[in-house]
This record gives C-alpha cells, structure tokens and sequence, in this order.
C-alpha cells in the first residue's frame, strides 16, 4: 500500500514516524525546496509528550528541551493572575510538559525515520480520483499515485481546498511575533511559561534550553490594518523591563511575524480515500498552546486505527475519536484569545479579579481532558 502524506512539519513527520512503527511506508511531499530547521518555540504538552513516549522519542525531547512545572498568567507587571502546577499530571500520566526548539524537534523526527522518504521541491496542485487509487499532480509537472493520501498541510491546506472548498479561514485581527533569543531567565522563571496580559495586548516567554529563550508577543490590531504599521517595541514598552530586554536582544533573522487565524470548524475530515490532519483540518489560535499538540495526537490516533482497519473505517473511527476534542479547543481559544485582548480597563479589572479566584479544581479538570490521550 502506498500512502502519500502531503506536508512535512510536525504533524506529517510524526504521523509517517507512527505509520512506519506498524508496517506501513510512506513518502513525503514538501513543497519547501529544501527541508530547514524553521519557526521558533514549541511547547508539547504532556498529552503530546505520551505520545512521543509511546514512538520511543520521549528522551531524545527530554534531553534537549526543558521541562516546564508551571503554567503561569501574570498582569503587564509580572504580577501573577493564574499559575497551574504541572506536579499533578506529570504523577498521572507519568510524562512532563517540555519546552522546545521547533527546528530541534523536527531533526529528532527526521532522524528517527528509517524507511519514510522525504521529497521536497513538491507543491500540489490537483487531485485526481479513479476507482482504487488517488493521484496527485504537483505544480513541477510530476504526478503520483496513492492508495492513501494524507492532507498534513497546514492552516492553507492545498488538500483541504480541493476537497473542501467552502471551507473558512478566520482572521482575529491579531498581530503575533515569534523570537528565539540567547537568554537565560532569572531562576525563578527557569521551568515556568509565563504569559503576560496587557491593554490589547500580551507576551509569553519561556526558556527552551539553558540559554535560549522563546518568546511571543501578540497586539490587537484593525481589520486590514499593515503589520508594519506597528512597532513591536512601542507595542509592548508599558510591561515590565524584562519584556523589553528580550525583545532588544533578539535578532532580526530570530523572529518571526504573522496575522493570527483558524479554520472555522469542518464537519467532515475526509472524503474518498484522502483524510485531513492537524491544522489542515482543525486550525486553532494558539491561546491553549495546543495547535501542534492535536496533530501529534492525530498522528497517534490516524495511525494506530489504520493498522487495525481498512481505511474507510480507519477515517471514520479518526473523525470520531477526535473530532469533539479538537472543536472544543478552536472555541475556547478562540475566546481566551478575545479575553486576554480586553481594552476596558474595568472589564480587564473584573477579568483578573475572576482569574485570581478560579477554584484550582476548575483549571484541573479542564487540563485533565486536555492531557488525556484515546486508548485505543
């Protein structure tokens, strides 16, 4: 059987990593000319991390990532509004949340394919079914055919479009910039991800390994409005100095800028014998830190239920499986994006005060369903 999975980032390398640990072989098709070690942060959360657990990568994550203990949300001043320990679900599911390079992650995966080939240089262009088999044709003028074909594209999915075309992306009218910087945070803040909410506005920041640190800044911004029209350092000078100092000592190849967006939620991920995975079919904000995370669960769940039934199955089993989890991480995020964005001052008053006095047991059990994985 012959599986095609377009797009190799996170999720297309760790969906053909499950694949070939039961049996199968597949080819990926990138449409980057070559593959480079990209983007900025990750953050895998422990249902991530049961999974890379489970593909035996768990220590080669550990090694070179750092282990986060706590989840913390602060004012502009570093104040803290919310802190969630992590000691709780580490005990449970026996893993820990880790902070990471996205480039360090991807050459983990890549390393540790075996039979999987990887072929850049393709960007697809159309799909064309026959009875048994699916063929894609790539705007290089090439042409393949699959048995399987699995849409691992991203937010603007190629596959999805063609299958999907009424499918919506959704902008939030939020500006986001990325930056890894060679920092090392004051003690206290070596093992925390520490988000602070401002006017409009917030910044996250947390160490990936001993002397890197990743940071992101988010600005509401007006419909259509330029990126360039804003200047990141303006944008955030009220907060406090250690905010500044990251931003200052970063360099301009170590950031990142983009709008912020999802996919309004699909009611089917697959049709015929191609099916959608991760931000291809369930696109979310990255308030809950989650975006990858879904499609390393996907991947774990796609794979085990086709080594255990035809594909038609398989996809529906999938769909099942996942669908009602990742929907309700696109809402919430979406909304958490909306409150932390607040430019009342009372409404953002009213906001902290109910951050403050969120009963513990309320942030527990909405991590517990977000940290656990199918048994399949």
């Amino acid at each position: 059987m012959k599986i095609a999975i377009i797009g190799a980032g996170i999720g297309g390398l760790t969906t053909a990593l499950a694949l070939e640990q039961r049996g199968f072989e597949a080819s990926i098709y990138e449409q980057a000319q070559e593959l480079q070690p990209v983007g900025a942060g990750i953050i895998l959360a422990n249902n991530a991390m049961q999974v890379y657990q489970k593909l035996g990568l768990y220590k080669d994550i550990e090694n070179i990532g750092n282990e986060i203990s706590s989840l913390k949300i602060t004012t502009s001043q570093l104040d803290n509004l919310s802190a969630i320990d992590l000691s709780y679900f580490e005990k449970k599911f026996k893993t820990k949340t880790i902070a990471i390079h996205r480039g360090s992650l991807q050459n983990i995966l890549i390393n540790n394919l075996k039979t999987t080939k990887i072929i850049t240089g393709f960007k697809l262009s159309e799909i064309r079914k026959d009875k048994k088999l699916t063929s894609l044709l790539f705007e290089n003028g090439k042409e393949i055919k699959a048995n399987i074909v699995i849409g691992a594209d991203g937010i603007h999915s190629k596959v999805r479009e063609l299958l999907f075309p009424n499918s919506i992306i959704r902008q939030c009218n939020q500006l986001c910039w990325r930056g890894i910087v060679d920092f090392k945070l004051p003690s206290n803040y070596a093992n925390q991800l520490v988000e602070a909410w401002g006017k409009s506005s917030r910044f996250g920041f947390v160490q990936i390994s001993e002397n890197k640190v990743y940071w992101y800044a988010l600005k509401t911004i007006k419909k259509n409005q330029i990126a360039e029209d804003l200047v990141l350092y303006q944008s955030f000078k009220e907060f406090n100095p250690i905010v500044d100092n990251l931003i200052k000592s970063t360099k301009q190849n170590q950031l990142h800028i983009s709008v912020i967006s999802d996919l309004k939620p699909i009611n089917q991920w697959y049709k015929y014998n191609i099916c959608l995975l991760g931000d291809a079919a369930h696109a979310t904000t990255p308030n809950m830190g989650q975006g990858a995370c879904q499609a390393i669960e996907d991947a774990y769940v796609l794979s085990t239920l086709l080594a255990k039934y035809d594909f038609k199955t398989a996809f529906k089993a999938y769909q099942k499986t996942r669908f009602k989890k990742a929907k309700f991480i696109v809402k919430n995020s979406k909304r958490i994006g909306e409150i932390a964005h607040l430019k009342n001052p009372y409404m953002r008053t009213l906001r902290n005060i109910l951050l403050r006095n969120t009963p513990k047991r309320f942030q527990r059990k909405q991590n517990d369903y977000l940290f656990q994985i199918p048994q399949l």
